[in-house]
């Protein structure tokens, strides 16, 4: 039951604290003896010390001293943060309370939530201190910490980490340790193999560079590799629970490579520094498969059409990929901001109906994690995928950063739109991999050539509002996103408040 970091206050204040004794249990009541196995398996591995949850959740005091604000989250459907639909896919590492969990603990805290035989409590489970997946192979971090100001747009921002070493590398995962946990919402892994990004970095005088300066990444950015060098390691956002890649697979890390970190930074209300640290675990073998991922609609759907006008409760966005040749699909994640509600992968395999792969009903801006099917989900060649993303842009949706609503078009600030689903797959005979790299890369290139001049005009718009916004952050030198004439300092006056 992971509880997020930015829970506001009053949450943490609720009433519920325990008493002095412990309360008996009448003859049918559930006792901690009961609940505690619950809490252990579903919030402890999160609240606990050193890892993400704000305060711990381990003994009877812990747990019956915040029962108010546990039994809320319950019944809210907020705590655990597992967002996939029962029913629609089988994962790994499910936080949902099953049907008799859940009874059980409400039963619980609706009472006066008795200790029971503190003896017969059973131990807490022991977990690895410091990194989820056990001491990493390597640790790398930025060379700076960047200032990220107290408030003002968000901030997408570039680094490139060296990776030392001689020899290609086989990479199965990367652990994220964010320094500011409050300000960095997701970062996403490029591989450079050409140093473009070392030239780069500070040119502003600060860490890194703008999201928009110089190369944008991909294939053509950073990759001087063959055809399946996937210059793409996946991402990190809030929420997110660290995984190596399933089936022994792994990405390659070439010799003398930098990782790039294309991380968003929201301001927390107060100046922060964030420094991010990365724990890399790698394979001594190289896989039997190329792993690939699938991206509907490409590029976060910056060429979807995604122009949201205001009050519409129901925005749809569709898209299909049909497969050239079989393949396995292992994970499947999605990302969007705070007005998507919905988000859904169906898959037709030829002569029979759709089924439903992934389904999340009530997506939340704060968890975006990814997810890996229990076993793999065999698609035949010719199966058509198909991705919805359903957005409610109403004064019915609590999470509308605006009141009243506004016309939202796709953009990088937190107040625009995104909206993308990505599935990771395997050709099923790895002969077919360049059959499936390669219509992947067509479908991709439709998609954004389908859009043309109008998402070429969106993107020259969002660069030059992330320049200006980059520009207004140089010079406001207190950190309260706006600009007084004494920080001007020869910039324009247009932006003198």
């Amino acid at each position: 039951m992971i509880a997020p970091i930015l829970a506001p206050l009053s949450l943490l204040l609720l009433p519920g604290a325990a008493p002095e004794d412990p309360p008996v249990a009448s003859e049918d009541a559930p006792t901690f003896i009961e609940v505690a196995p619950i809490i252990y398996r579903r919030c402890t591995p999160c609240h606990r010390p050193g890892a993400a949850g704000p305060f711990p959740l381990i003994t009877y005091r812990d747990v019956s001293k915040r029962g108010a604000m546990i039994s809320w989250a319950i019944e809210d459907e907020l705590m655990p943060p597992w967002h996939p639909v029962e029913g629609h896919g089988e994962f790994k590492g499910s936080l949902a309370l099953q049907a008799g969990e859940r009874a059980t603990l409400l039963a619980w805290l609706a009472g006066a939530m008795p200790a029971g035989d503190p003896g017969a409590v059973p131990e807490p489970p022991a977990f690895t201190d410091g990194w989820q997946l056990g001491t990493p192979d390597l640790v790398v971090a930025m060379d700076q910490a960047f200032e990220v100001p107290a408030s003002g747009a968000d901030i997408y921002r570039n680094f490139a980490v060296e990776i030392p070493g001689d020899k290609d590398r086989w990479l199965t995962a990367i652990e994220v340790r964010a320094g500011a946990p409050r300000v960095l919402h997701h970062v996403v892994f490029d591989i450079d193999t050409r140093g473009r990004g070392v030239k780069l970095s500070g040119r502003d005088g600060r860490p890194g560079w703008d999201a928009m300066t110089g190369a944008g990444g991909g294939a053509a950015g950073w990759n001087d590799g063959g055809p399946l060098l996937n210059t793409s390691l996946g991402g990190w956002a809030v929420g997110s629970q660290p995984r190596k890649l399933p089936m022994g697979l792994a990405r390659r890390l070439p010799a003398g490579a930098h990782l790039i970190l294309r991380s968003h930074f929201h301001p927390s209300g107060k100046r922060e520094s964030e420094l991010t640290t990365l724990g890399l675990h790698f394979s001594d073998t190289p896989p039997a498969k190329e792993l690939m991922g699938l991206q509907m609609p490409p590029m976060f759907g910056t060429a979807a059409g995604i122009e949201i006008p205001a009050g519409e409760a129901r925005f749809v966005v569709r898209d299909s990929f049909t497969l050239p040749v079989d393949a396995l699909a292992l994970t499947v994640g999605g990302h969007a901001h705070s007005l998507l509600e919905e988000m859904r992968v169906t898959a037709a395999v030829p002569g029979s109906d759709a089924r439903s792969l992934f389904w999340i009903d009530a997506w939340d801006f704060d968890w975006q994690n990814r997810y890996e099917w229990q076993t793999p989900i065999e698609l035949p060649k010719g199966t058509e995928i198909e991705v919805e993303l359903i957005w409610n842009n109403s004064v019915d949706n609590p999470d509308n950063p605006f009141d009243p609503p506004q016309p939202i078009r796709w953009g990088f600030q937190s107040t625009d739109e995104m909206g993308s689903v990505t599935i990771a797959m395997v050709a099923r005979d790895e002969a077919d991999a360049p059959t499936l790299w390669k219509a992947m890369r067509k479908y991709k290139g439709d998609r954004l050539s389908r859009s043309g001049r109008k998402s070429r005009r969106n993107e020259r718009q969002q660069a030059w509002r992330m320049q200006m916004g980059d520009r207004v952050r140089q010079l406001d030198a207190n950190g309260d996103g706006e600009l007084a004439k004494s920080e001007l300092k020869g910039g324009s006056p247009d932006l003198v408040k």
